[in-house]
């Protein structure tokens, strides 16, 4: 196997994405590898907080080019309250990042599936709540990565 060296390296192979689950109370997080083919959680902002300027420091700590919000729909595909207010984070991320690459991905059961990962792996409902999400942010990063591969 050959190593490449940085100058090698495309600048897509040097961006990370970073995946956000917007809450009422929470947003979850998640980012990728440099190889954009792995997504790792980050710790989730509170919604209540200054989760703009940690948003901004953890981009630019982990040099992300694109984000991606989960914009969750009923499982009928009929928009909901929770579709109206992840357009409005959607909007306000886009303000804040203008630099950016900022798109919408649908999230429909993305904290049902890291739940029932974390249930394998052996953790309580209780010990999910603290990370529940950002393991759907995750779930929702995995999935626009192995799509794109």
């Amino acid at each position: 196997m050959q190593s490449r060296g940085l100058a090698n390296c495309s600048v897509a192979e040097m961006s990370r994405l970073l995946a956000l689950d917007p809450g009422t109370k929470r947003i979850g997080v998640a980012v990728s590898n440099t190889a954009r083919s792995l997504a790792f959680p980050r710790e989730c902002f509170q919604r209540e907080g200054d989760w703009q300027r940690a948003l901004v420091q953890l981009i630019e700590e982990e040099g992300v080019d694109e984000v991606i919000v989960g914009r969750p729909v009923a499982l009928s595909g009929r928009e909901t309250s929770s579709t109206t207010m992840s357009e409005e984070f959607i909007a306000e991320v886009a303000a804040l990042l203008p630099e950016l690459r900022v798109s919408s991905v649908d999230e429909r059961l993305t904290t049902t599936s890291a739940s029932r990962q974390m249930a394998m792996a052996g953790r309580s409902q209780k010990s999910q709540r603290r990370d529940i999400d950002s393991a759907a942010a995750v779930v929702l990063l995995q999935g626009v990565l192995d799509a794109q591969a």
